[in-house]
């Protein structure tokens, strides 16, 4: 997880407004979501000074310092654009780039066009990079994330994808997904409803189906499917609630519900509901205890996994054992 925390001190002149954010190397356990509130409430980039920008500018000219070699690199994607989205924009351009669409900086008048009008992709990509900071252990610096990471960049070019999608330009939603799948190894559809914070590690093989839906503070390993199960039309997707963990390698099928704070081990194969704050594992996916250590007694029962029903609300008392 992840915290921040606002400090006056900084290199910047302005005294008047906050001008720096510091990260904790050793944050709280908190919902990075809530600290992104802590931020300027302001509508972004329209302002005179974005505290995270300025943090990822200044690692930047860090790593320039350290690697002479890198001087050129960062000035070029980071150093010589005033705001965040100004640089994510010339930086996705310039990743899904083909001939056909180089003339005139299509693309990055795509990005940029969408990137200004929409507030909300703007929070979230924020929440995004905070969210790699800060639960990716990997990561020393956001910088390296914008940069590099290519689950971050996939989820922004969804991001901009779902604007289109929403607005009914199909066909440009389309385009931004198949030169992501292909530039990224992640197919996201632009149907999908995908919340902030949301961390996808290592990424490769990452697809999510059209009416899938992602809460907030969501972290996907490499490998996972958000899909249908071939047998269904109209919403077929799953539903993953707030702050889920889903393992490498897991298939999660049907329009089934993954409870907040749920977690779902690598390789599982989920294809009935996961209660909140449980977790899932094996294939197919059985539950092993959660915050209340919920067991599933299908089995301890004699029934079969096709003929089992995992319960609802209704009769939840019938069907669990609360040890």
């Amino acid at each position: 997880m992840m915290a921040a925390c606002v400090r006056s001190s900084c290199r910047r002149a302005n005294s008047t407004i906050i001008t720096s954010l510091h990260f904790d190397p050793a944050p709280p356990l908190v919902d990075h979501c809530a600290a992104l509130r802590c931020l300027p409430a302001v509508e972004l980039p329209f302002v005179d000074v974005d505290p995270l920008w300025l943090t990822i500018q200044d690692e930047a000219r860090d790593d320039a310092e350290e690697e002479p070699l890198l001087r050129h690199h960062y000035h070029h994607l980071v150093l010589s654009h005033a705001t965040l989205e100004s640089a994510l924009a010339a930086h996705l351009a310039a990743k899904l780039a083909v001939p056909a669409l180089v003339a005139g900086g299509t693309l990055y008048e795509l990005f940029s066009a969408t990137l200004s009008e929409d507030a909300e992709i703007r929070r979230a990509v924020r929440a995004d990079l905070l969210a790699a900071r800060y639960r990716d252990p990997a990561c020393a610096k956001m910088v390296h994330c914008f940069l590099y990471y290519k689950g971050f960049l996939a989820l922004q070019v969804h991001r901009v994808a779902h604007r289109l999608w929403a607005d009914g330009r199909r066909a440009a939603a389309l385009m931004l997904q198949s030169r992501a799948s292909e530039a990224f190894a992640v197919d996201i559809h632009p149907g999908a409803r995908v919340g902030a914070g949301v961390l996808l590690d290592h990424a490769t093989g990452v697809v999510i189906g059209e009416t899938a839906v992602v809460g907030n503070d969501v972290s996907i390993l490499h490998g996972v499917t958000l899909g249908g199960t071939g047998k269904e039309g109209g919403d077929r997707h799953p539903k993953i609630g707030d702050g889920v963990l889903i393992g490498a390698g897991t298939q999660v099928l049907g329009n089934v519900s993954v409870g907040e704070g749920a977690k779902i081990g690598a390789g599982a194969v989920v294809l009935r509901p996961v209660p909140p704050r449980t977790t899932a594992v094996g294939s197919p996916a059985q539950l092993v205890g959660g915050e209340e250590k919920p067991v599933w007694l299908g089995r301890r029962a004699g029934l079969t996994m096709d003929h089992a029903t995992w319960p609802d609300d209704a009769i939840r008392g019938q069907a669990w054992s609360y040890m």
